[in-house]
């Protein structure tokens, strides 16, 4: 089967996907497809969930096996290995951690089962698996960077980070990206950085730990995803502390949720930085071509943007309206 290693877009092979809805099996059988998520831990994961669902349905040509791994690192490794002793055609991935994934990998490559990783990276070569298709967290860590110094232009920082799960390629990459603008400015300083686990529960247990430990000393914080940035919410609401473009602390999320960017309309979010969970056509895509036994893109990275409160205009991110919020698939 020929690669052709490319990072590019997802549109373009979302729409082949599109095209070639009704793929079969060369025997005429469904085409088997499982496939292991991370958890339920977020509105954007439930997004992506659904997504898939809509997707990979009879009607297009597949039975899917979805199986819901609850951030369970042990259980996703064994939901995969159950799906390559099924004898899957296809096993796709959303890895909960990046590392440790070369044994499975390796089992599923002897069987013969082709296997593409989605929505977040690994540490293993890129021998060990089919195709990738998913967002580009550094690019996004670093678009939420240029999009706060932009904004500042010149004042100071001071910055609280509300990370994801630890381990997670999310966190990693969104944690790099926005550390390397950080770096560039000397005023600012970040003064804490724990895990919140992309939950609104752990988003709202970090903040309150913040305030105890910052009050008064902060004006920046950054939540890896929306749920934590509604549990930070929630934590400066209870303690007084003013947020958003009428407030003194500078809100600042990722995913661009729904709920999300109604924030964002509302001006209580400064910036949201888009990590699309709309990638089942693109894998879709990925398959069909290799039924086909055409050339596919081994690397996909699905489009994506920010967006900012109304009043802000940003060279780095479209400033939302209700008609954005009224179009948006998710």
């Amino acid at each position: 089967m020929n690669k052709k290693i490319l990072a590019a877009l997802g549109c373009g092979i979302a729409a082949a996907a599109m095209m070639g809805m009704t793929a079969m099996a060369e025997d005429g059988e469904l085409i088997r497809v499982g496939y292991a998520q991370v958890g339920h831990e977020s509105d954007w994961r439930t997004a992506n969930t659904q997504n898939y669902q809509d997707t990979f349905t009879e009607e297009n040509g597949f039975e899917l096996s979805l199986i819901d791994c609850d951030n369970d690192n042990a259980a996703q490794l064994e939901a995969v290995r159950n799906f390559i002793t099924q004898e899957m055609d296809y096993i796709i991935i959303a890895p909960i951690q990046s590392a440790g994934w070369d044994t499975v990998l390796q089992e599923a490559m002897d069987a013969g089962i082709p296997v593409i990783i989605a929505d977040r990276e690994i540490e293993s070569d890129a021998s060990m698996y089919d195709a990738w298709v998913g967002t580009d967290p550094t690019k996004e860590g670093e678009t939420a960077g240029n999009w706060l110094a932009e904004y500042l232009d010149g004042a100071d920082a001071n910055i609280l980070v509300i990370e994801g799960s630890v381990g997670a390629s999310a966190a990693i990459g969104r944690t790099n990206g926005f550390n390397a603008v950080a770096e560039t400015h000397d005023n600012w300083t970040i003064l804490d950085s724990q895990s919140g686990d992309f939950t609104q529960d752990g988003g709202q247990e970090v903040m309150e730990s913040f305030i105890k430990s910052y009050e008064g000393q902060f004006n920046v914080v950054v939540c890896q995803n929306d749920n934590e940035a509604y549990g930070a919410m929630d934590a400066m609401d209870a303690a007084g502390i003013t947020y958003g473009v009428d407030g003194d602390v500078i809100l600042i999320s990722f995913d661009t949720t729904h709920d999300g960017l109604q924030y964002v309309l509302d001006g209580k979010i400064h910036c949201n930085v888009e990590c699309n969970p709309i990638q089942a056509e693109t894998v879709m895509g990925v398959i069909n071509a290799m039924e086909a036994g055409e050339e596919y893109e081994a690397v996909t990275y699905v489009e994506e943007g920010a967006f900012v409160a109304p009043g802000i205009e940003s060279e780095f991110a479209t400033t939302m309206t209700q008609e954005i919020l009224d179009g948006r698939p998710y």
